[in-house]
């Protein structure tokens, strides 16, 4: 079969398009997937930079969707074509994180999914959402779930709300569409206006460029006439946390999940006291969490924003189209 590993200690260069073995047949517990589709996340770019040591023939990509082609003794979950989307945690089940749960991220820790076919434990996929395309689906591992887990697992999201999205990646798209399904109200920033205007057509309530207005938390607050935002989906780190806080109500909830804008800084500890913030760090989610997203996509029917398609054998190419930042929503790999 096909596969892409990482060669000389990382780099878009380092890329490496290999044959491997068929993996064989699946055993007691296991399936078997075809993979039809990965998309990219910043977590990955990290990976095949080297920023994240791996071994030096390390198959990256955390997500993976497909046909299952064979199911082993005992598997329950699946049957022989089912459309099956990995889980970025294949021993994070439900409840609290392991402490070991980074050990075997696909990708990372344990070869990931940039490959034709994979043999895994049934628990490390989840059913994909009804109707979806192997390339939608594909999505869902870490952007969706960080989303789902941030605004609905951690933040108890409520219709009527107000969530704050930063940008136009993944995890913010996928978080504006999770919190226009739950009927809330979604400010949306971003240092370009065609694609806030993009936002707009996504059901984005309010639009902030917050190039021409770099006090954007202030305007947050008087878009919700001073009191404040429910939930902040805090992408940035360091480099937009304090206006995350200004922009966040007494009480309110700040996501921090990426570090885009800094990964160290000086943060107001004292307004976080002041104004009794819920600052929650997160990394992905649990297979519940994913369970509990796609039933929710199953009954309200919305689709993941895709940007670009790219083959296997362009993997590089793909990821140098994630650096440009000119891409919206998720960059798709089909194999």
């Amino acid at each position: 079969m096909k596969a892409i590993e990482v060669h000389g200690g990382g780099g878009l260069d380092k890329l490496a398009l290999v044959e491997r073995a068929d993996p064989g047949e699946p055993g007691k517990g296991e399936i078997k997937v075809r993979l039809r589709a990965s998309s990219l996340n910043y977590h990955d770019l990290m990976v095949v930079k080297g920023m994240i040591p791996t071994p030096g023939d390390r198959v990256p990509m955390s997500d993976g969707a497909g046909e299952v082609v064979a199911v082993g003794e005992g598997v329950t979950d699946f049957k022989v074509g089912d459309l099956a989307v990995s889980t970025f945690f294949p021993d994070w089940l439900d409840g609290e994180p392991p402490e070991t749960s980074f050990n075997r991220v696909p990708g990372d820790g344990i070869d990931g999914y940039a490959r034709e076919q994979v043999i895994m434990p049934q628990t490390a996929f989840t059913q994909a959402p009804r109707g979806w395309s192997a390339a939608e689906a594909a999505t869902i591992t870490c952007a969706g779930v960080t989303a789902w887990r941030c605004l609905v697992g951690d933040g108890h999201l409520k219709a009527g709300e107000t969530v704050l999205v930063q940008g136009t990646g993944g995890v913010s798209i996928y978080a504006l569409q999770i919190a226009k399904a739950f009927g809330c109200e979604v400010i949306a920033t971003s240092s370009s206006d065609e694609k806030l205007e993009r936002l707009k057509a996504l059901g984005a309530d309010h639009l902030i460029n917050y190039k021409t207005t770099p006090g954007w938390g202030g305007k947050a607050r008087e878009i919700t006439n001073g009191r404040g935002v429910d939930h902040v989906v805090e992408i940035g780190g360091s480099g937009t946390m304090p206006q995350s806080i200004t922009a966040a109500r007494i009480g309110g909830h700040i996501g921090l999940i990426g570090v885009l804008a800094g990964y160290s800084g000086e943060i107001p500890t004292v307004a976080i006291m002041g104004k009794s913030i819920k600052l929650i760090g997160l990394t992905v989610g649990s297979r519940r969490h994913q369970q509990d997203m796609v039933r929710a996509i199953d009954v309200t029917g919305f689709k993941p924003v895709l940007d670009k398609h790219f083959p296997l054998e362009q993997l590089g190419a793909a990821f140098a189209h994630q650096e440009s930042g000119t891409h919206f929503g998720k960059i798709i790999v089909d194999i």
